[in-house]
């Protein structure tokens, strides 16, 4: 079996992995990710690219992984308000690398519709070969709720590209709390977007630590049950797997399995380069069966084999992608 990850990130170029949350990543999980702790410190982005491309070639499972950038938040005049160092990587960096590796890369651009020239960076990025978007709307300060962003979700539907809406808590970068409610893919749903729904809409409080791992379905978040719902109702909607592996997020996976009705609408993603553990989390799977899966080297095969376990090998969730995703 091989698939596609719909979801995975590049960096900015100038990425010196200097925040508390880097440093601490690097120390536990870059031999995890695949990639050199020596490296990384030493020339951050190409030890970044060279690890995710050849963690891509050598992998079991996937075949092609989608990957975009995050745009810069921005005001309405295109003025830069913040660009994070580490996860605001541009379209044309990530055009560079996909030229060079055509084979394993499908490139979605990231372009904040804050931008006065948004609709035509869509058509530019869209003849240069990208075949999908990318909001971090919940970083960017957007609500996608306001009319003003209408022409930019019928330009998506006009070039018949999917959008990927992270909803759901954010960890990584600032985020606006307002505009990570599953109401921001209204709008793009109603134009007739294929819309992919990042994360299963999984949110959690701080405060609520118990709450937040708890595998009762009783203490998740409600946004997941309306996505659920939702699946069901929108055939434009989808929804993808990314960063389940964390522990706020892995608590689902049994219940997800459960939840035959909409697997066909489910969309394999790791949120690659996001670090995540087989064994000390909150899926419910043995320890010694956790414990046999962290010994794959592959980060890519390690997330899949553990996902194998809630759905096997023939599951509609590993080939959905050909449903949107052009590869």
């Amino acid at each position: 079996m091989q698939t596609v990850d719909v979801h995975a990130h590049l960096l900015n170029k100038d990425v010196k992995f200097d925040r508390i949350y880097d440093r601490l990543a690097i120390i536990f999980f870059a031999s995890k990710l695949g990639i050199s702790a020596k490296e990384l410190i030493k020339n951050p982005y190409l030890a970044y690219t060279q690890g995710l491309v050849k963690n891509i070639r050598e992998s079991r499972y996937i075949k092609k992984s989608v990957i975009f950038g995050v745009d810069a938040r921005v005001d309405k005049k295109g003025n830069t308000l913040h660009k994070d160092i580490t996860v605001c990587a541009t379209n044309d960096d990530l055009l560079e690398l996909y030229l060079k590796n055509q084979d394993i890369i499908i490139p979605f651009f990231s372009i904040n519709p804050n931008r006065p020239d948004a609709l035509d960076l869509i058509d530019k990025y869209h003849d240069l070969g990208f075949k999908g978007a990318k909001f971090l709307q919940n970083y960017w300060g957007v609500d996608t709720r306001e009319k003003r962003f209408l022409p930019y979700f019928e330009k998506l539907k006009e070039k018949s590209l999917p959008l990927i809406v992270h909803i759901g808590s954010e960890s990584s970068v600032h985020s606006y709390k307002e505009c990570e409610s599953i109401e921001m893919l209204s709008h793009p749903l109603e134009v007739g977007v294929n819309t992919i729904c990042a994360h299963m809409a999984l949110s959690y409080e701080s405060l609520k630590i118990f709450k937040a791992l708890s595998k009762n379905p009783k203490n998740f978040n409600h946004e997941y049950f309306q996505l659920l719902k939702m699946l069901e109702n929108y055939d434009n909607l989808y929804a993808d797997i990314s960063a389940l592996l964390t522990p706020t997020r892995a608590k689902v996976l049994k219940h997800l399995s459960e939840q035959k009705q909409i697997h066909n609408k489910l969309l394999f993603g790791t949120d690659f380069p996001v670090p995540f553990t087989t064994v000390f989390n909150t899926h419910g799977l043995n320890i010694k069966k956790s414990f046999e899966i962290s010994g794959e080297k592959n980060p890519h095969d390690r997330y899949v084999k553990m996902i194998l376990e809630f759905f096997n090998e023939k599951n509609e969730i590993f080939s959905n992608y050909e449903k949107i995703v052009v590869d």
